[in-house]
């Protein structure tokens, strides 16, 4: 017998946002409500017993990992980056884009002596890259444009994601190394996984066999 309450379902406001909405419409799901959302942050598909909620990026993982969603759709960019404790269950191949390092020109990786300074938003993934790489570097966190901080001195370079590079570009940087491709994936509650895993293997084989 199914639950009573809900399957809640949350969501990144934005870009992943809209090209969620597409999947889940193509699966039956209803979005009407989602698509027509005022200020509301909770939305219901009463056909399906589903809720969607609106959060940002990084609070997609949180709600998951305590169990205040069971689902969420998040890049793989913020799972990298935060490496919470859920179920990641599909690559829904849209968001799609990758982490690069991106300098001036100029920048050499492998030459000097001098420790390099780097720039992100993503201070986790920076140093596992280089870590990997068997390099020793100091990572400056930023919360804006990090393509300012080679510019400006800051950083001899910026990890960070791109999509089509053009921004770089018209700042005068240039990639210098692909790090991994990103795109949106689903993830699941551990708990919810075993307790509704019914419904939530129902929502999961809708999607991928779309």
């Amino acid at each position: 017998m199914e639950s009573i309450t809900p399957v809640r379902i949350a969501l990144t406001k934005g870009r992943l946002e809209t090209e969620a909405i597409q999947i889940f419409e193509k699966a039956g799901l209803d979005c009407s409500e989602l698509k027509d959302k005022g200020r509301k942050l909770i939305f219901h598909d009463r056909k399906n017993n589903i809720d969607f909620v609106l959060v940002k990026a990084a609070d997609v993982l949180t709600y998951v990992e305590h169990g205040a969603a069971d689902i969420g759709i998040v890049g793989k960019d913020t799972l990298m980056e935060m490496n919470k404790d859920c179920y990641e269950v599909l690559d829904l191949k849209v968001g799609k884009c990758k982490f690069a390092l991106a300098s001036l020109p100029e920048f050499k990786l492998y030459e000097g002596c001098n420790r390099k300074k780097i720039a992100s938003k993503y201070p986790n993934v920076t140093r596992n890259y280089f870590r990997d790489k068997g390099m020793d570097v100091e990572i400056i966190k930023i919360e804006g444009s990090v393509e300012l901080a080679p510019i400006l001195g800051l950083a001899d370079a910026i990890v960070d994601i791109v999509e089509t590079g053009t921004t770089l570009k018209e700042n005068g940087l240039v990639v210098f190394e692909d790090i991994c491709s990103v795109s949106a994936r689903m993830i699941v509650n551990r708990a919810s996984m075993k307790l509704r895993k019914d419904e939530i293997t129902g929502i999961i084989d809708k999607v991928k066999n779309l």
